[in-house]
């Protein structure tokens, strides 16, 4: 069913409007469920727990075993909770009661409840309004309230507060640890704030504030938000071997202090808390006068409590007390210690002790362990004298040891003075046989007390007395110098023993024997420090019955140098010398010496360095020239100053921006480097030598010299006299190889031509000779202006029935001295014909396109000249284009003339000049020109010839697979004389060659 609220705006007359709404509806309810059985609870009744927030709700009657419950805040008729519950019900009494747990305090505002029977659908009448009265009703005292008040939670949980304000107040805000919250008006002078996952509180609390507008007052709470107890290490144990004390931790902090709210302890129901109530304690104790064997511990505060439980029997749990009354008797080398036990029961208790010793000088701390019955004394031995101890011991049960007890006070003694320790000595030579007896300086520990002074003497074991009297020194020094040379004269060269012996005020100690004899040095060779030290090796000296001694110093100090030694007990074969005194750079000499009662001996000699570095000084360098080489020369680095072994030498040389590396010298005893034609090639110059010494640190910052080079004319004189003797001598080769081989050279080069020959009948007369051109004779010289040179070929002229079987022109007869036809094997033939006609033939010269080759044969020359007519191709389709003639050309006769020039014609001939016809193909660099040219007898003879044309020249046979038309060149006269010298040349000189 439906419930109504009232809005915070309702007025008083509107609620008695809502009271007469629920009587019309309990009316219509009670008349409609009259018959049910159902019944109105009766007698209800509120009991509110304040601190739990718990509103327990009690009735009787109703006849259900569910009830439907409603809660409503009175004020607005707010609903807070309305749902059918189950209530517990007293079989007795027939009591219901069902307990509500609120958000917010039940103080903030005023509640009515209100309950009816429930059987599945059915419902019986609501019972009687049933109000608890908040603290913001009308009758209650009218001032600030703010809940809950003083509340204690744990972390993580909420919180709902409630401020009621006074009567005309208005509320500004709500803070929660200086937070503000969000605020929810439950009644006319009611607000609450929620704060949810509560963090630890500090110890006095969280706070929350509750502001009015005016601010003239601050109103609020505290809350305490923290842990249960969580104890832990839950021990008993005993001390007096009767009661027992029971210990704990607190563990983790529960953040709820104070009497009220901080946690209280019991141990088998004791209340323990008294004595641990201090806050900053992290154990607990609690002591029980009888052990019992078995012991519960249990923690509680507001949030919780938790236990512990703990069992034992006494003898297995026994700590014994701290010893007391600690006392110590000492002597020079021990100590005896003391102390007091509480209780006598410990003299029969089997205890075992630890006593702590700790040395003052240098704070070590020494761990005994002592045990026995009883035990209440122990004696400390290996103690130094003279030296300050302070002593604490602490014991535990030796059967069943459960833990050690607490340690005693501090006790603090000082042992007793003792006489010095042997010092340690050596003797230490230099070159000229001087030197010094040095020892090392005693230590506090060493000297058993203060030292008052050193004392040396001078003994002869073979006279076995001293040989002066002894020399007495101070306490701060530790060496006196000794002369060989006089020592061994007042001993008469017997061997001498030099003692040393310190002093205190306990008396001297036993005297540090050295015997006083020099030895020859040995070669030492390199060695390699390590991260242990320097490893020295050797093989074991059946003559050292004392032992060895390995010395080391600067290899570099001059006199009285600072040495350091130790001493090897026999049967050492091996050590790594190691020492706070090693500096890098300095290379050290280390040295072996053989322990004897006699005599000390050289076994060995080492040196090295603990760290190389690059060489602290440059060199001193000059550079000089010596014809073309340059000469570098410097000074050698001083041994102190190479800082280690010196490797050699870097010679760099410097041109400008470069900086190149002439050569590695490996040998460090170089002193001097020569570079090699270096001036060579070099007119005038100045350049950059820098010479850097290098260690296997790597190299110094070098020294650089300047050099400026002279020319060398003496070597570019002597190349240039090479160079000519070469060049002639390679001349005179060639030249005398020629000579001998003139008659190959002249073969391969330059062949012999045949002269023509001339038979002894040939006719001579004069007269008019009307002579058929020779068909053999007609050669077409191609040329075109525009044409490209490179295809000019000879075209060839067949004879027009020379393919026909045998048959020959006319009824004249063939020429049998007439020599084969000359063939040219072109690589080049123009693809167009060319035909001349003949005037006087029918038969026409036909050109060949289906061969490569050309035949050009020669007739035998005659004395009459012969008509030549040269037609050319009316439409210029030929290649020979020429300009049209309308007229015969007759040609001159002429004799054979080799690789020249046609000579021009008489003007007095009256012959056209051949010239003419020659300018087209002279444009294409000349054309073809044969070998020969031939003319009439005579002028005369040319004159009564008149357009009759020669005769062709003598019979000649040439073959050839060369071009017969040459490159067109522009200046072929100037060429053509060029190559007529060199041609004469030759020839002159072959000509010799001649039978």
């Amino acid at each position: 069913m439906a419930h109504l609220s009232l809005t915070p705006t309702s007025k008083l007359i509107s609620s008695g409007f809502v009271w007469l709404l629920w009587i019309v509806l309990g009316f219509s309810t009670s008349h409609t469920h009259a018959d049910t059985g159902l019944t109105v609870p009766q007698r209800v009744t509120l009991s509110p727990n304040w601190g739990t927030q718990e509103l327990s709700i009690s009735w009787l009657g109703g006849g259900a075993t569910t009830f439907d419950l409603i809660i409503l805040r009175t004020e607005f008729n707010e609903t807070v909770f309305y749902e059918t519950v189950t209530p517990t019900v007293n079989k007795v009494s027939g009591l219901h009661q069902w307990t509500w747990t609120s958000v917010n305090p039940l103080e903030c505002t005023s509640l009515s409840v209100k309950i009816r029977s429930r059987d599945g659908h059915t419902t019986s009448e609501w019972s009687q309004t049933e109000t608890l009265q908040g603290n913001d009703h009308p009758n209650s005292e009218q001032r600030v309230k703010v809940f809950p008040q003083d509340k204690v939670l744990p972390v993580g949980a909420n919180i709902t507060f409630c401020c009621i304000m006074d009567e005309g107040m208005v509320l500004d805000k709500i803070k929660y640890d200086g937070n503000t919250t969000s605020v929810t008006r439950l009644s006319r002078r009611t607000y609450s704030t929620t704060v949810s996952n509560l963090v630890a509180s500090r110890q006095s609390g969280s706070n929350m504030l509750c502001l009015p507008e005016d601010r003239e007052k601050l109103y609020g709470a505290v809350v305490f938000v923290g842990y249960p107890p969580l104890p832990i290490d839950f021990k008993c144990e005993t001390h007096d071997l009767r009661s027992a004390v029971c210990q704990w931790g607190k563990g983790r902090d529960t953040h709820l202090y104070g009497s009220k709210r901080g946690t209280r302890y019991f141990v088998n129901n004791r209340d323990c808390s008294e004595v641990n109530k201090d806050v900053g304690q992290k154990e607990a104790t609690c002591t029980l006068d009888t052990w019992e064997g078995n012991w519960t511990l249990v923690a509680k505060n507001l949030l919780g409590q938790y236990s512990l439980t703990d069992t034992a029997e006494l003898s297995h749990r026994v700590c014994p007390v701290v010893p007391d009354l600690l006392s110590v008797v000492a002597d020079a080398w021990n100590a005896s210690l003391s102390w007091h036990w509480k209780y006598d029961s410990y003299s029969s208790l089997a205890l075992v002790c630890q006593v702590e010793i700790t040395a003052t000088e240098d704070e070590k701390l020494i761990k005994r362990v002592f045990s026995g019955v009883g035990l209440r004394s122990v004696f400390l031995s290996d103690l130094y004298p003279d030296e300050h101890y302070s002593v604490k011991v602490r014991c535990g049960a030796q059967q069943n040891f459960w833990k050690w007890g607490n340690w005693s006070k501090l006790s603090s003694f000082k042992t007793k003075t003792y006489v010095p320790d042997t010092p340690d000595a050596w003797l230490w030579l230099n070159t000229d046989n001087t030197g010094k007896v040095v020892w090392k300086p005693l230590t506090r520990r060493q000297s058993h007390g203060k030292l008052t002074q050193y004392e040396v003497f001078l003994w002869s074991p073979e006279e076995n007395r001293a040989l002066a009297p002894a020399v007495t020194l101070p306490p701060n020094n530790w060496s006196m110098p000794v002369n060989l040379t006089e020592i061994a004269f007042f001993s008469n060269n017997g061997s001498v023993v030099a003692k040393v012996t310190a002093r205190n005020d306990a008396g001297s100690s036993p005297p540090a024997r050295v015997h006083l004899t020099s030895v020859e040095p040995l070669a030492a060779p390199r060695i390699v420090y390590t991260d242990q030290g320097f490893p020295l090796f050797w093989e074991n000296n059946a003559n050292a019955t004392c032992g060895y001694v390995v010395e080391w110093l600067d290899a570099f100090c001059p006199q009285d140098c600072p040495v350091e030694w130790i001493k090897l007990p026999a049967g050492t074969t091996n050590v790594s010398i190691e020492s706070a005194t090693f500096q890098p750079g300095v290379r050290y000499n280390l040295s072996l010496y053989s322990c004897s009662l006699d005599a000390r001996e050289l076994l060995k000699r080492w040196q090295g360095y603990t760290q190389e570095l690059v060489p602290s000084v440059a060199l001193t360098l000059s550079a000089s020239q010596q014809n073309a080489d340059i000469l570098l020369t410097w000074k050698e680095i001083p041994l102190v100053n190479r800082r280690g072994f010196l490797l050699g030498y870097n010679i760099y040389n410097s041109t400008g921006y470069q900086f190149k590396l002439l050569e590695n010298v490996s040998d460090p005893e170089t002193m001097s480097y020569t570079a090699k034609d270096f001036a060579k090639g070099f007119t005038k110059g100045t350049f950059k030598f820098t010479v850097k010494a290098y260690t296997a640190a790597g190299e110094n910052t070098g020294t650089t010299a300047t050099v400026t080079i002279e020319p060398y004319t003496d070597w570019l004189i002597l190349e240039i006299l090479t160079s000519l003797g070469l060049v002639t001598l390679l001349l005179a080769i060639v030249t005398f190889t020629c000579y001998k081989k003139r008659k190959w050279v002249k073969k391969a080069f330059y062949p012999d031509i045949p002269e023509p020959k001339l038979p002894s009948d040939w006719p001579r007369t004069r007269g008019p000779l009307d002579v058929k051109p020779s068909p053999h004779s007609m050669v077409c010289v191609v040329e075109t202006p525009e044409y490209d040179c490179i295809k000019e070929m000879l075209v060839a002229i067949p004879e027009e029935d020379e393919d026909d079987a045998g048959q020959g022109i006319g009824d004249e007869s063939v020429d049998t001295d007439e020599p084969t036809s000359l063939r040219y094997y072109n690589q080049m033939v123009d693809e167009r014909p060319i035909r001349p006609r003949f005037p006087d033939s029918s038969a026409s010269s036909i050109s060949s396109m289906s061969s490569a080759h050309t035949d050009v044969t020669y007739t035998g020359i005659q004395t009459s000249g012969s008509s030549l007519v040269l037609q050319l191709d009316p439409q210029g389709s030929s290649e020979c284009h020429q300009p049209q003639l309308d007229r015969s050309v007759s040609y001159g006769g002429g004799g054979y003339r080799p690789q020249m020039q046609p000579r021009a014609p008489s003007d007095d001939m009256g012959l056209p000049s051949p010239e003419s016809f020659l300018e087209p193909q002279a444009a294409c660099s000349g054309g073809y020109k044969p070998q020969g040219s031939w003319q009439l007898d005579s002028p005369v003879d040319a004159a009564e010839m008149g357009s009759l044309a020669p005769s062709l020249g003598s019979p000649t046979s040439v073959a050839s697979t060369q071009f017969l038309l040459p490159d067109g060149e522009e200046n072929t006269g100037e060429k053509r004389q060029l190559s007529s010298s060199a041609a004469s040349w030759l020839t002159n000189l072959l000509s010799s060659t001649k039978p």
